[in-house]
């Protein structure tokens, strides 16, 4: 017969999954309330986050400077105009060639447009002109009906255009005083904590700083495959703007999903005015095999090691962000879960007991010590008396 439920280990243990539980949510809620603080202070915290992804890029430039000899503000200015001067080039390296071949694109387009209505016109179709006349007028009145919110569309979009060059001012000001005065943050931080805290949250914001380096290191190295291969897949098939194209690509990569269908919707629409329809379907095999490749092999890998993360856990992340906050999630979600294994890192550092002695004793030995029972505690070596 099975021995009885003892009723003192069952109700002690369910006193303890009581007090855990209760423990639990109380640390659910106040997650819940600093992510909703976070919220309502979102047009504050996402420039600094911003900025903060950009010192990461640009601070071994500023360090280097600084360590040979410049002053800090002279050093941040002048990686500050460099970024500037990087980024409008690569702006210009898109728009210049873009534009130089605007005309061929836009007869590519027309012509396009043409074969697929004649395509549309025979089998197995038979789309008439009088059916894509109605086609056409139905689509003109149902835009007219939208018209209202068309315009209220229009203005969340300017809107958002505004907010993002705001954004990106801000984030440029703060990356120049992160650039400045960020090496004296931490000492300053370390004076105006109490006690423990004063060492405690400075290693742990030293460490989520290297860790958020790693990251933007990753990123940019998976972009770089990324351009890479589809522009050598590009080159391969003799598609136009190769150069921008594989630009595009990589500086899209820091853009989570949306990045990667803009920049591969981009170089199917150029195939398939310049080349046709084949080549097109061939840029698009070729961006959907790289694509897959990185967010399933390239990104956990290289994600994984340089933060510290398995694959695994970088996948869910990404996949957890996504649901919960859209692109913003996706793009903070790593990030976001490697200072989260930075913090209990540090914490099972700071709450690990003191390590175990190995045990000296040969296997197999048996019987009683000559000192005496095992009882394991620690003995002290006999003294023998001269």
């Amino acid at each position: 017969m099975p021995a009885p439920l003892s009723s003192t280990k069952t109700a002690s243990a369910l006193r303890t999954a009581a007090r855990v539980s209760a423990e639990s949510l109380l640390v659910l809620l106040m997650a819940a309330v600093a992510l909703w603080i976070l919220g309502r202070m979102w047009s504050v915290v996402w420039p600094l986050i911003v900025a903060l992804f950009l010192t990461t890029m640009t601070w071994p430039l500023a360090r280097f400077l600084r360590r040979h000899g410049w002053a800090p503000a002279l050093a941040s200015a002048v990686v500050t105009v460099l970024f500037l001067v990087v980024v409008a080039g690569i702006v210009a390296l898109i728009a210049m060639p873009v534009a130089s071949q605007s005309g061929e694109l836009a007869d590519g387009v027309v012509e396009g447009i043409q074969k697929l209505r004649e395509w549309a016109a025979g089998p197995p179709l038979n789309i008439g002109d009088d059916q894509i006349s109605k086609g056409f007028d139905a689509a003109v009145a149902r835009i007219q009906d939208s018209v209202g919110s068309m315009v209220t569309t229009v203005v969340t979009g300017v809107s958002t255009v505004f907010n993002g060059l705001v954004t990106a001012v801000l984030a440029l000001f703060l990356m120049f005083f992160f650039l400045k005065d960020g090496p004296r943050f931490l000492p300053w931080l370390t004076r105006q904590l109490p006690g423990r805290l004063a060492t405690d949250v400075p290693v742990v914001m030293e460490r989520g700083w290297d860790t958020l380096g790693a990251f933007v290191r990753s990123q940019a190295f998976v972009g770089l495959l990324d351009a890479v291969f589809i522009g050598l897949g590009l080159w391969f098939l003799d598609v136009p703007l190769v150069l921008p194209l594989a630009v595009l690509t990589f500086v899209s990569a820091f853009v989570p999903i949306v990045g990667a269908l803009f920049a591969g919707l981009v170089a199917v629409l150029i195939a398939l005015v310049s080349n046709g329809l084949t080549d097109a379907l061939l840029v698009l095999a070729i961006i959907v095999v790289v694509q897959q490749l990185e967010g399933n092999v390239f990104q956990p890998m290289i994600q994984s090691r340089g933060l510290g993360l398995h694959a695994a856990v970088v996948l869910l992340a990404v996949t957890l962000g996504g649901s919960l906050a859209g692109i913003v999630g996706s793009l903070l979600a790593v990030p976001a879960a490697a200072l989260i294994a930075v913090v209990w890192n540090y914490l099972r550092e700071q709450l690990a007991g003191p390590p175990r002695e190995p045990d000296t004793e040969e296997p197999g030995a048996e019987g009683p010590s000559p000192d005496g029972p095992d009882t394991g505690e620690p003995r002290t070596a006999a003294v023998v008396p001269s």
